[in-house]
């Protein structure tokens, strides 16, 4: 850790300037329902030019509360612009609730100077922007920070040093590990990867030409994705992107290409309080989970709430709990007003039973229970006496396994119903009888899986869904990796699937389906061992599944 040097000015009177916030950002404010009552009329100092480590000017909006007074600030940075949808969720509603926030654009966006190179100057730069807070009379010496996704990770990039003045983060379903956003299990979040690359080259652009970079994606997605070798192939839509072609190229976590992408350590020895919100479809929710156990183990004050959301809508439909809870944990750290905060430090949504439920911890202590898969597609209790195969199927990467909801971040994230997706031949299902009492599931889920395959390399995605009295099948968690075999004897894999809140009802049944892939959630594996950025050749793969493979749920008490 660096030392810090105080170069704070004394403070003086400040004239408020008499700018109100964008028209636009004012008539969204005014569409929200289910927020707290302003609190304060909010003022507007936009474009101010803030100094990054290099010199470079950083475009930086100042909201204020327009009241007489000393408030706390919270220092926001974003690589997507300064306007919708930022300026009304944090510059106007923050302020409105009695504090100073400064909206700033990273590096190279939405006209601040210098260039982006992702995940690298972030930590440099959060810096330089505390050492221009510590000069303005409006400052106080109390601040947090708060953000979701990217502007998670810029509060981590703060936080592997940081200030004396940052008394509290919220971060909403944020990362701090750029590898893991990209690759996973063996396979290459092809789906995710094309949206943060739209994201990141266009969004800081202005809504219009974010859209018109959306649109295009979309309607030449087909095309991009089935593209041989796939290296390159996005350039269609996106022009040329370095970094995405640097994250696609660079499979091994161990790589030097990630050395200093993640701040995962920051965590390990924090003393901020620290808020954290996720949802169960988050793509980064695995991140969070991780963000959560670490600032436990370290003893720094955190909380952990997880939604009913994907990523983009816990900024929509979940935006009245996301905003309280942070309105909460600043007002608590920043404001000594703990009024807002709730008892236990975690708060989760039970999916099936439509419920909140406060914890002491997560993942909560649980005995945890398998469930085998069995002949004719059962999913039993029972250990499996014999030895053998159950099932087999075969995966054409030339017509892959399709990717159904799930943890992603576009509008196709989320549950859904994978009646269709399960009647494919390459899709299959092992499924109990119906449950003649409720099973809660409250933790990480995992299954082990005994594969043979006829080529030796394979991908196996593996899925826990929840079929309701009436058939459907809903997916609640799943996880991909990578299978190597040799010869006919099968091999163990185990495949992480994420976490958990889920309420499966009397009457419904447990269902384990398994598949070659999910695609394009995840670039379709060739076949060939050859990696999927890379192949040209395509090998259809028949996949066996053999008994004495389990599915383990950790049960959590009604």
């Amino acid at each position: 850790m660096t030392p810090h040097t105080h170069d704070v000015v004394p403070r003086s009177h400040w004239a408020a300037p008499s700018g109100k916030p964008p028209l636009s950002s004012r008539m969204m404010r005014a569409t929200w329902r289910g927020l707290p009552a302003k609190q304060h009329d909010v003022g507007w100092e936009p474009g101010l030019e803030v100094p990054a480590a290099d010199g470079s000017l950083l475009r930086t909006d100042h909201y204020f509360p327009r009241t007489r007074g000393d408030f706390p600030t919270l220092l926001v940075r974003s690589p997507y612009g300064r306007g919708l949808p930022w300026s009304p969720l944090f510059g106007v509603l923050f302020a409105e609730q009695g504090f100073h926030v400064v909206l700033q654009s990273c590096r190279g966006t939405a006209g601040s100077g210098g260039r982006f190179d992702l995940w690298r100057n972030e930590a440099a730069d959060a810096q330089a922007a505390v050492s221009w807070l510590r000069r303005q009379p409006w400052f106080t010496g109390t601040m947090g920070t708060i953000g979701p996704s990217y502007l998670g990770y810029v509060q981590w990039a703060l936080a592997l040093d940081p200030p004396p003045e940052l008394k509290a983060m919220v971060i909403q379903v944020g990362l701090h590990d750029p590898h893991a956003l990209f690759h996973a299990g063996g396979g290459f979040l092809l789906e995710n990867a094309l949206a943060v690359g739209v994201g990141m080259t266009y969004q800081h652009q202005g809504m219009l030409p974010f859209l018109r970079a959306a649109l295009r994606l979309q309607r030449r997605l087909r095309d991009i994705t089935g593209a041989r070798p796939l290296r390159g192939a996005y350039e269609s839509a996106l022009g040329e992107v370095p970094w995405l072609d640097g994250a696609m190229t660079h499979p091994d976590a161990d790589d030097p290409h990630w050395h200093g992408a993640s701040v995962a350590e920051a965590a390990e020895r924090l003393s901020v309080p620290t808020c954290l919100i996720t949802g169960w479809h988050d793509a980064l929710a695995g991140q969070s989970f991780q963000q959560f156990d670490r600032l436990r183990r370290a003893g720094c004050e955190s909380s952990l709430l997880v939604g009913p959301w994907t990523h983009t809508s816990a900024l929509q439909q979940g935006w009245p709990e996301v905003f309280a809870e942070s309105l909460a944990w600043l007002r608590a750290h920043l404001c000594d007003d703990p009024a807002g905060l709730r008892p236990t430090p975690v708060r989760v949504h039970v999916g099936g039973e439509d419920a909140w439920r406060d914890l002491d911890d997560w993942p909560p202590a649980a005995a945890t229970t398998a469930w085998f898969a069995a002949e004719n597609g059962a999913l039993s209790g029972q250990s499996p006496e014999a030895e053998g195969p159950l099932a087999s199927f075969r995966y054409d990467p030339a017509d892959p396994t399709p990717s159904v909801g799930g943890p992603l971040l576009s509008r196709a994230a989320g549950a859904r119903d994978n009646g269709t997706l399960e009647a494919r031949e390459d899709v299959l299902t092992f499924t109990c009888p119906p449950l003649t009492e409720p099973v809660d599931v409250l933790g990480p889920v995992s299954v082990r899986l005994r594969i043979a395959t006829d080529t030796g390399h394979a991908e196996v995605f593996a899925r826990l869904c929840d079929v309701d009295a009436r058939g459907r099948s809903t997916n609640i968690c799943d996880g991909l990796m990578r299978v190597r075999t040799s010869g006919v004897a099968p091999s163990e894999v185990t495949v992480a699937m994420g976490a958990t809140a889920h309420r499966f009802a009397a009457g419904h049944r447990i269902r384990l389906q398994i598949s070659g892939g999910a695609h394009p959630r995840y670039a379709r594996g060739p076949g060939t061992g050859e990696t999927s950025v890379e192949a040209t050749h395509l090998q259809p793969v028949h996949l066996t599944v053999h008994s004495g493979s389990a599915l383990t749920l950790p049960q959590g008490a009604p």
